[in-house]
């Protein structure tokens, strides 16, 4: 019974607990709930329509729509605390700057008031002001009331009259200051020919005529317009014996202004029947593109020619050495002999090559080298040519010895050893490949690929005299050293230092002529291929050819002769290098070649117009390098005075040969 008792006072406790905990639940715990459940959705909707309001501005049918809806839907999903857009965060009051419409500033733009009262930690647009509570509603109010004020003045700035009229007027001035083209003047592209100052002005102002009369001939005759066709036909005949026609005084220039002038009358007619925009511009660049192209040709061709000249003997010469061979076989043998030479193999004196067919050339060259030296009798002057040029060569210098100089006169074809078994070069003349890709080319043909294809065709880059340099110490057994010398140079100064600049080991003394960028090794081989790229450095300096001090007993040693051999093997089908002794020469000597100074050789003198004055004198050798020679028609005045000094235009075998 006392359990009983127990067990029924225990349930009864707890009966009493629950019905306390219902009450509690009921009155205390859901209500609260509900109310902070509310105040969150109260906020988010009034945060939501305000987004939506502001939106509205820009589209208020379909943009505000679709953005309270992504709200709504954030609002929905989202769950993170620091989230701008989180329940719990607008419970908080941790609305971001961006999110807040600041209504202080705004009723203090709008009303001018400043004594207001910020609410400490305020949530979203609360605040005090004369003891007046704004709501969300009020705020929004005032928003829309500015906004309606913004967009009535714009429209009220937009319909005022003054304003246009004044935009109109400024216009209408700015359209009196323009020039329109007068009746009769026509120029394609320059408003300056219409008031030309000078009859140069109207000359250029011809020039665009003649354009725009052959493109509206063609339009003329296109549109079956034959009147006006004719017009223009006859106008540009007019246009075009004006061109011609030397103008030497007022009245000839009067004639050509008057010529214009009727031809900007009917270029104005042709523009008001003919023009139009695409048909003349479609025009226009087809004359362009005929233009371009005769243009392309006619530079070809011209490079042709020029190197053509630049390759070819001047009859002047032609006429000097006929005169000179004739004179040398009718002399005796006993008085075709030069005096001094014991002084041949001297190694004690300064000997000079020189490989020449250009017996003018030759004299320059000697002559300018004997008058600058301190002590000609030191100087010994080998001159190799061939067996066309040896008597004109001879002759020259028998009747104009060097002074106290001691010369002497060969041709190549006495060397017994120098035959196609020991050269590579003469091998590869014999050869039929060789022989058609240098001497078989139509004149056509080279004309049509350019210079480049002249250039590499041109025999005398395979000629024995071209190639001689690499034979020195075979032509001359018993020199120690030897200055080698170009036809094409000047000797300014006196060369004799040169033979005690110390070569420090190398073969080849000479002036380096690479820039930052130009004249290295791989401007002149083909580095694609791996035999050179395997041996060489691209970024090597290139050397010049034309004044070099060769050291004949280094050459030996570094078996120079044998290494140009091998590579000149290799090169048979022109696969290393295209053209000329330089290249071969860069690579025997290549790591054995010394350079000089600078002023020992100035090169350019063949191409390069914008040499000064100064740094020519100060040269000790010049070198006219290039297409424009100085004994043709093709060479720079402004240089050729440099090279002329040293020919005596009185001598009865050159007046003879009308030189001048």
């Amino acid at each position: 019974m006392a359990r009983k008792k127990s067990r029924s006072k225990s349930q009864r406790r707890r009966s009493c607990w629950r019905s306390c905990w219902r009450v509690f639940y009921h009155r205390f715990v859901i209500p609260f709930m509900l109310g902070s459940f509310g105040a969150s959705i109260y906020a988010a909707v009034v945060i939501s329509y305000k987004l939506h309001n502001r939106s509205s501005s820009f589209d208020r049918n379909s943009v505000g729509d679709n953005f309270l809806n992504k709200v709504l839907a954030s609002l929905n999903g989202t769950t993170s605390d620091k989230d701008p857009l989180n329940l719990d965060s607008f419970r908080k009051k941790n609305l971001s700057a961006s999110w807040m419409d600041n209504p202080v500033e705004s009723y203090s733009s709008s009303e001018g008031k400043k004594d207001h009262q910020v609410v400490p930690n305020f949530g979203h647009g609360n605040w005090i002001r004369d003891g007046l509570n704004d709501t969300p509603e009020k705020l929004y109010e005032r928003k829309s009331l500015r906004q309606e004020r913004i967009v009535k003045r714009v429209k009220e700035l937009m319909n005022d009259d003054g304003t246009v009229q004044k935009f109109e007027k400024e216009a209408i001035q700015r359209s009196r200051n323009v020039d329109a083209a007068p009746l009769g003047n026509y120029t394609t592209w320059r408003n300056e020919y219409q008031q030309g100052k000078t009859f140069e002005d109207m000359l250029r102002l011809m020039q665009d005529q003649i354009i725009m009369a052959r493109v509206y001939t063609t339009l003329a005759k296109l549109t079956n317009n034959l009147d006006l066709h004719e017009e223009l036909e006859t106008q540009l005949a007019k246009l075009a014996f004006m061109e011609e026609e030397p103008i030497t005084d007022i009245d000839q220039q009067q004639r050509v202004l008057d010529a214009i002038a009727d031809m900007g009358q009917t270029l104005a007619k042709a523009k008001e029947q003919l023009y139009d925009c695409k048909l003349v511009t479609n025009k226009l660049r087809a004359m362009l593109q005929t233009v371009e192209e005769e243009l392309e040709y006619t530079q070809t061709y011209t490079t042709f020619l020029t190197q053509l000249v630049s390759k070819s003997l001047p009859s002047s010469i032609h006429c000097l050495t006929m005169r000179l061979t004739l004179e040398y076989y009718l002399l005796p043998p006993l008085m075709r002999k030069f005096p001094r030479e014991y002084n041949l193999e001297n190694p004690k004196l300064y000997h000079h090559a020189l490989f020449s067919d250009n017996v003018l050339a030759a004299s320059v060259v000697v002559n300018s080298t004997v008058m600058n030296s301190q002590d000609s009798s030191r100087l010994v002057f080998h001159l190799v040519t061939d067996k066309l040029n040896i008597g004109a060569m001879r002759m020259w210098f028998l009747l104009n010895p060097p002074g106290e100089a001691t010369i002497e006169v060969q041709r190549f074809e006495d060397f017994s050893w120098l035959n196609s078994s020991y050269a590579p070069v003469l091998r590869q003349v014999e050869s039929a490949a060789m022989k058609k890709f240098y001497f078989k080319t139509a004149r056509s043909e080279s004309a049509e690929s350019g210079s480049e294809n002249l250039k590499f065709r041109y025999p005398k880059y395979i000629s024995m005299l071209n190639h001689l340099r690499f034979y020195l110490p075979r032509m001359f057994p018993k020199l120690e050293k030897i200055l080698f010398l170009d036809d094409d140079v000047v000797v300014q100064k006196d060369l004799a230092p040169l033979w005690s600049v110390d070569l420090k080991g190398k073969v080849n003394g000479a002036v380096e002529t690479c820039g930052v960028t130009f004249h290295r090794f791989d401007t002149y081989l083909n580095f694609s291929d791996h035999r050179i790229s395997d041996n060489f450095d691209p970024k090597a300096c290139g050397w010049a050819y034309g004044m070099n001090i060769f050291d004949l007993k280094e050459w030996n040693k570094n078996n120079i002769t044998e290494t140009y051999h091998f590579w000149q093997d290799l090169n048979e089908n022109q696969t290393l290098w295209k053209l000329g002794t330089l290249p071969p020469g860069l690579i025997t000597f290549y790591n054995l070649t010394q350079p000089l100074e600078k002023k020992w050789h100035l090169l350019r003198l063949g191409y390069d117009k914008g040499i000064t004055a100064k740094k020519i004198e100060k040269a000790a050798v010049i070198h006219f390098n290039g297409h424009m020679k100085p004994w043709s028609e093709l060479g720079i005045s402004y240089y050729q005075p440099y090279w002329t000094k040293y020919i005596n235009f009185e001598h009865p075998y050159i007046s003879s040969c009308m030189f001048e």
